[in-house]
């Protein structure tokens, strides 16, 4: 199926902006094209795109609440109370904690850490953990990427003896729990100039203002943990713009020169020792991993690598969480494949119906949520994916480009017993004879809100551009725009009229995939393309005809040199030419 391609439309005083940027950026106009559509709007601020810096971080102490976390923390070493450091067990709870646990373990040595089983506690703070906290004479918990909605957990706490500190990203309810401390950048009435902080970078702000409290001006210990925020900052999709930019662009340079030992491993198992490693190799290779350790068994042993200061230590826990990866991988094959199965006798690709509810009481808890992902990737529709845990269907939702599951879910959050998450994803539980119901009004909810441009496949061309364009200071600038991410995507080029150059060939084990040597009249250049499962535009490409390419460009650089190749999302050929 061909997507629609839309081309990003600019008005006059965008054209105006990206004319002006461009003679400072060696008229390269695509680039200043690019800036400009990333809302940059002066020389200024495209230098600060271009170039982060640590002093672009905003000041901790700007988020509402930062003064008394700070406060209570230095209390509670003050008083040598024990600490307990508590986190989610997916990627961005397990590198939350393992980056708070790194970091006060260099001034105090009365802390714990502990992650919650998926299986037995579920999502969030659980009354077995503070019950747990409560033996072995905890008073404080700094509880990192959930909690804004445990009301009654905190409540449970409290009447132990125990506080909280609560950093989240989540968001929240109108209820807050009675926390000594909620940092939370999207808290109703926060001023804090950046709301989409990962909770690892949550992590990160509580303890830069812990640093600057104590007066601790040398910042390589804190520095130094970066790595740690831009696996989370990857994993959890947050945009990488603003202060998660100067994070991931500080923390990627970490990964790339010096990571922690846990991450070290990971890095040589997935073979990417010796290369430079990139936002998507951490979304792909990276972040499942550590994911599968929560997944499969416990997100603890997540933790335990990323801590690890043992080289033997770390290979060792990072095989075991490489076989949990290989164990999902399986898992997630399976019942993607049953799931398309029941959808497909549904008759889903047909129906109108413009959201997907499935159920399968035996499915695997810790895979549901890369299902969710799978199916709406392949109908294009927001899904849910239910499974049965501890009595009650439990599930993980996943959404299209511009439509907000969150408030979908929450307009049936009677029928629920708990949920929670961001606009694209949702972790739910309600009781099984509630799914019906909450089936038909997630689809009526659905259906009265999304619209039909939301519900097509739809790829955003960036600029179109000739091969002549793709020169040296294109190259130069693509690199500094990196990382990239959400709200900084990988651009996309179009270039119409291209022509084979006679030497493209179908490769591949099924020869499913067109290996492109392409020329277009702009100059006499051969641009070496990739064109994955499109073997059925091979016959068109051959026959000599123009057509038009959508791409990213992706530059492999090696010692002496680099190359150069078209990775092509969609091959368009003239209707005539079908």
């Amino acid at each position: 199926m061909i997507s629609k391609w839309n081309y990003l439309p600019f008005t006059t005083e965008q054209s105006s902006i990206a004319t002006d940027l461009a003679t400072h950026l060696h008229d390269c106009y695509p680039i200043s094209r690019l800036l400009v559509l990333r809302g940059i709007k002066s020389l200024e601020e495209a230098e600060k795109f271009l170039n982060p810096s640590m002093s672009d971080l905003h000041d901790p102490f700007l988020m509402q609440d930062m003064d008394k976390a700070v406060n209570r923390l230095n209390k509670a070493m003050g008083a040598k109370e024990k600490i307990l450091i508590y986190g989610d067990y997916d990627v961005d709870g397990t590198t939350s904690v393992a980056l708070v646990y790194r970091y006060l373990q260099n001034y105090y040595s009365n802390v714990e850490y502990y992650i919650p089983t998926r299986y037995e506690e579920g999502y969030g703070i659980s009354n077995k953990s503070i019950d747990y906290a409560a033996s072995i004479g905890v008073s404080l918990i700094i509880v990192l990427d959930c909690g804004i909605k445990a009301v009654e957990e905190v409540k449970y706490a409290k009447s132990k003896g125990i506080d909280f500190i609560i950093c989240d990203h989540h968001v929240p309810d109108e209820i807050l729990p009675d926390a000594a401390a909620i940092l939370n950048p999207k808290l109703e009435g926060n001023t804090y100039p950046f709301k989409h902080l990962s909770g690892c970078g949550v992590g990160f702000k509580f303890m830069q203002a812990f640093a600057i409290s104590n007066g601790l001006t040398n910042m390589f210990e804190l520095d130094s943990l970066l790595d740690l925020v831009a696996v989370s900052i990857a994993a959890d999709i947050v945009p990488i713009i603003g202060e998660n930019r100067v994070l991931a662009y500080y923390g990627l340079k970490r990964i790339n020169s010096n990571p922690n030992m846990g991450l070290r491993s990971i890095i040589k198992i997935c073979g990417l020792a010796n290369k430079e490693i990139t936002i998507s190799d951490v979304i792909f290779k990276i972040g499942p991993r550590i994911n599968a350790s929560g997944r499969m068994q416990s997100g603890i042993e997540a933790v335990e690598l990323l801590v690890s200061k043992d080289a033997a230590d770390a290979y060792r826990r990072a095989k075991n969480i490489d076989q949990y990866n290989r164990d999902r991988k399986e898992l997630d094959k399976r019942i993607t494949e049953e799931a398309n199965g029941i959808l497909e006798k549904r008759g889903e690709n047909t129906s109108s119906k413009k959201s997907i509810v499935i159920y399968n009481k035996g499915w695997h808890k810790g895979i549901i949520g890369i299902v969710a992902s799978r199916l709406t990737e392949l109908y294009y529709k927001p899904a849910v994916v239910l499974t049965l845990a501890n009595g009650l269907a439990t599930g993980s939702s996943r959404s299209v480009r511009g439509f907000d599951i969150y408030r979908a879910i929450d307009s049936t959050r009677d029928l629920l017993e708990n949920f929670g998450g961001h606009t694209y994803a949702v972790g739910l539980s309600l009781k099984e004879e509630n799914i019906p119901e909450f089936t038909r009004r997630f689809e009526e909810y659905v259906a009265e809100n999304i619209t039909p441009d939301q519900l097509t496949q739809t790829i955003s061309i960036d600029c179109e551009i000739t091969f002549n364009d793709i020169n040296a200071d294109l190259l130069y600038y693509l690199r500094q725009l990196n990382p990239f991410g959400p709200g900084n995507q990988k651009p996309i080029f179009s270039s119409r009229n291209v022509l084979d150059y006679g030497t493209s060939k179908l490769v591949g084990r099924n020869l499913e995939h067109i290996k492109l040597e392409l020329i277009d009249n702009s100059s006499n250049r051969v641009m070496n393309g990739i064109a994955f499962n499109q073997a059925d535009k091979f016959k068109y490409i051959k026959a000599g005809v123009p057509f038009e390419i959508c791409y990213t460009i992706e530059e492999n650089r090696h010692k002496g040199g680099s190359s150069i190749q078209l990775f092509v999302k969609e091959i368009k050929v003239n209707d005539a030419n079908q």
